[in-house]
């Protein structure tokens, strides 16, 4: 069944306003975060090529995958066109589209991005219309607005523009807070399946409400904790470290035989930076739970007989737990988190965030369990 036809609020199909130029997305004055070398590298993507296909096959394809990828600006226009050429469009039952190869625009609004609209590629006949997606993003009057556009979550993206007003001004948006990015590792769930839409990743929560950059570097299936790819972390400038890799481990061996490892390579050329450990969020869905968490909480708890009072633990069974015995509905298949759940990891890992990023000199106390 055709939806459009009877619910017009279905409709993908765009009718472009006649009075509309279009801006290179790489260009100034738009600024990127989340990207390797977002004005150069073609397709976007979250690492550089080389670095991906040295840990493996699977990062070497995922690191195109745009999660947590955004773009700053600040226009007058009264409406914007958004335009991009998509690749590796990625169709999957158990995830919303618009999550995986769509874009959410957010307008600041009392200094914190707000949810303003999606724009979502268009599906004919269970195959998706990959040459171009566009939409249309109407505003209800004319005056200066800042924006963010999250980049799809599972969807590669060759090029982007903005389609403005002619007459309208268009200049840089508003930095961070906190410039330097949170750094996040880890599996799918750290990727952001199965967000309904980009911006709803547990690290996009955050970022909105700490006014943070982050990059996101989840790869779905293939977050293993390589050597070649704690060698690359270690080389990245970060304000917090996030291990959230658990998921992606084969079994509690591999997690034995890599947690550590991989704290102590990036604490070794990071000697300053917080690091904050998080076990799987779907615990009680295999019996192997308890003894993955107690290999991650051995790794805090060496760190701080070592002295390294500047690392923290998240107990990876506490991120969907609520009061209201809604801890069950938090995922869409038993393993990813649906939005529900991303908000409940979003709570409780960036109130760590929060803490490292006011006090990232670290702490005294004993072991930090939320």
């Amino acid at each position: 069944m055709e939806i459009e036809k009877w619910d017009r609020n279905f409709s993908t199909a765009l009718r472009l306003p006649e009075d509309t130029a279009f801006h290179d997305a790489r260009q100034r004055p738009f600024v990127g975060y989340g990207l390797y070398d977002y004005r150069n590298a073609w397709p976007f993507r979250r690492m550089p090529q080389d670095a991906a296909d040295r840990v493996s096959p699977g990062v070497g394809a995922l690191c195109r995958h745009t999660a947590g990828g955004r773009v700053r600006f600040q226009t007058d226009s009264g409406h914007l066109v958004l335009r991009a050429q998509l690749a590796d469009c990625a169709w999957m039952g158990h995830m919303a589209f618009v999550g995986s190869c769509g874009f959410s625009v957010y307008v600041e609004s009392g200094g914190v991005p707000v949810f303003y609209k999606s724009v979502i590629p268009s599906v004919v006949h269970e195959e998706v219309t990959r040459d171009r997606l566009e939409g249309l993003i109407e505003f209800p009057d004319r005056r200066m607005r800042d924006i963010t556009v999250y980049f799809p979550l599972y969807g590669g993206v060759e090029d982007l523009w903005f389609g403005l007003q002619k007459d309208a001004r268009l200049e840089e948006g508003r930095r961070y807070r906190y410039e330097v990015p949170v750094l996040y590792y880890g599996s799918s769930i750290t990727q952001g399946g199965c967000a309904s839409r980009p911006g709803n990743s547990y690290e996009g929560f955050i970022s909105r409400w700490l006014d943070c950059d982050y990059v996101n570097l989840g790869f779905s299936g293939s977050g293993k904790a390589e050597t070649a790819m704690g060698e690359y972390l270690a080389g990245l400038e970060a304000s917090v470290f996030v291990m959230d890799y658990d998921h992606n481990a084969p079994d509690a061996d591999y997690l034995e035989q890599t947690h550590e490892r991989l704290y102590r390579l990036y604490r070794e050329k990071n000697p300053a930076v917080p690091v904050i450990m998080v076990s799987r969020p779907d615990f009680m869905n295999d019996p192997e739970s308890p003894r993955r968490r107690e290999v991650i909480r051995r790794t805090f708890s060496n760190a701080r007989e070592r002295g390294d009072r500047n690392v923290y633990f998240i107990d990876g069974e506490s991120l969907f737990w609520s009061a209201d015995g809604t801890g069950t509905d938090c995922t869409v298949d038993g393993s990813h988190p649906n939005d529900l759940g991303f908000f409940r990891m979003a709570e409780k890992i960036g109130a760590v965030v929060e803490r490292c990023l006011t006090h990232p000199q670290g702490g005294s106390e004993g072991p930090l369990s939320v």
